[in-house]
């Protein structure tokens, strides 16, 4: 079996768990490679081996790999599919972060979870993404045009809202005054679209949300779409561009572009254990279980 390991090692006092991931990992038959800058990063704590094969971009991965190891949060999951991309490879995702809606491995049960995952006993969350075109082509977005949780519009060296026209199919929907807007995944309705009013959806549903961001227009609401729907956005204001994320990443997007956003080509495996379910994670992360009630 060969696994990959990727990490960006930002939460404080994780040293411990990622040297106890590490030695669950010795005692298994695997081989491991670790991401090269993360690599780099871990080799300045003591008493982490670090003796492993390293691999540093998307094209040194392929799909001999048997899983895709996400040390970190959910921000280091996402970035964690810009390696795998279109491969195949299952990620499954150690979270050292704080909520953990996509890493769902607790650092409390580490060597049980490898165990386990090791072993073949996981199961797989297909989840749909995004993928973006722009008229005119835009350098700045690239090759990684794609996001699992959103693609979000954003105003850029302004206080002022932004309009952002929305058509569904070529068919004009709404003109947003707003300070953006959101194209969430059903994987990303728990991310920025949940603070900005959007529904919860599991993941599983075939589905895309537009949540305009704080929007001047009081009756504007979500909206859920078919999946196959195509969503155009043209965005205008006081200034002459504005800011366009895909998951983590950022780019600047001038205000004569029109973008097109629809549902990616390929999708992405998570690699769950078996006893995690989507309902049980929103029991312990959004605390709905907390209710003396229930």
């Amino acid at each position: 079996m060969k696994v990959g390991i990727f990490g960006q090692f930002y939460h404080q006092h994780s040293e411990q768990p990622i040297q106890h991931f590490l030695d669950a990992l010795k005692k298994t038959d695997v081989e491991v490679a670790v991401e090269k800058n993360f690599l780099e990063l871990i080799k300045h704590h003591d008493g982490i081996d670090t003796n492993v094969a390293t691999f540093s971009s998307f094209t040194e991965l392929d799909k001999s790999y048997d899983l895709f190891f996400s040390i970190g949060g959910d921000g280091t999951l996402l970035k964690a599919v810009t390696f795998v991309r279109d491969l195949g490879i299952p990620i499954a995702g150690l979270n050292t972060g704080r909520l953990g809606f996509l890493a769902t491995i607790q650092k409390e049960h580490i060597e049980t979870s490898i165990q386990e995952m090791i072993a073949g006993n996981f199961k797989i969350s297909q989840r749909a993404l995004l993928a973006i075109e722009t008229t005119p082509d835009s350098n700045e977005i690239g090759e990684l045009n794609f996001a699992l949780n959103e693609i979000a519009i954003n105003r850029k060296n302004t206080t002022s809202m932004i309009k952002v026209e929305t058509y569904v199919d070529d068919e004009h929907l709404a003109s947003y005054w707003s300070d953006g807007m959101i194209v969430s995944t059903p994987t990303g309705s728990t991310g920025y679209s949940l603070s900005c009013g959007g529904p919860i959806m599991d993941p599983g549903s075939k589905s895309i949300v537009l949540t305009p961001i704080a929007p001047h227009n009081l009756n504007a609401r979500p909206f859920v779409l078919p999946d196959k729907a195509e969503i155009k956005l043209k965005v205008t204001g006081r200034e002459k561009s504005y800011l366009i994320s895909l998951d983590s990443r950022i780019a600047t997007l001038t205000d004569d572009t029109e973008i097109r956003i629809k549902k990616a080509g390929f999708s992405i495996k998570l690699a769950q254990l078996k006893e995690d379910s989507f309902i049980k994670t929103l029991r312990e992360k959004l605390l709905w279980g907390e209710d003396k009630r229930n």
